[in-house]
């Protein structure tokens, strides 16, 4: 089913979401699959679509800074420069997950990166969905992220609940990925936002 991102449908998308579903939207970069993070049976359904390798986590994308502390509650020095650098923005980033959070969304790794995205239609869908969502991409492992509810429809036809057609993705890269569980900050992967304007808002 593919409805448009509209508030008069959030009420339905969001009890997609309660009740255990996992829906596809776009967020600020390519569509991404959307489910409630600390539903352990939703994210283990998210990892068997995509054939998301074991010891990949899976990130989350929220609604607004409040939601953190749920996910991530004690943060590194560097995190919180670049969350209150970035944010809102294309910059995931990863820390030391809450002991909440079920394994198959940490992959066993104890961290989650997590993402506050740049677009105002966003963030009011994952509000109204509970504040945070999964936000992995919707596509297969190994294949081109999905631009188009119609491409998320033809990687997960009749596989997920709800398509939420936002529009198309705009973004020509994924978010930059950068873990700071400690001190020290590492690269995961770049998109985004170059590695050095990262690393600049921590060590110029």
């Amino acid at each position: 089913m593919i409805i448009p991102q509209t508030t008069d449908n959030f009420e339905q998308i969001a009890a997609t979401i309660k009740r255990g579903g996992v829906i596809a939207f776009r967020t600020d970069t390519f569509y991404g699959l959307g489910a409630d993070p600390f539903n352990v049976s939703a994210v283990q359904k998210i990892r068997e679509l995509k054939g998301r390798e074991d010891n990949k986590p899976i990130l989350v994308v929220i609604s607004d800074t409040d939601q953190i502390d749920r996910l991530i509650p004690n943060r590194s020095k560097p995190f919180c420069v670049l969350m209150e650098r970035f944010w809102p923005g294309a910059l995931t980033i990863i820390g030391l997950a809450s002991d909440q959070l079920p394994e198959q969304l940490t992959a066993g790794t104890k961290t989650v990166g997590v993402r506050l995205p740049n677009d105002d239609r966003v963030r009011a869908l994952i509000a109204a969905c509970g504040g945070a969502l999964t936000g992995t991409s919707a596509n297969l492992s190994g294949q081109p992220p999905a631009r188009t509810a119609a491409d998320a429809g033809e990687y997960f036809r009749n596989e997920i609940d709800v398509i939420v057609d936002g529009g198309a993705a705009t973004s020509e890269s994924p978010s930059t990925v950068v873990a700071a569980t400690t001190g020290e900050i590492k690269l995961v992967r770049e998109g985004v936002i170059p590695w050095t304007e990262v690393r600049s808002a921590l060590y110029s």
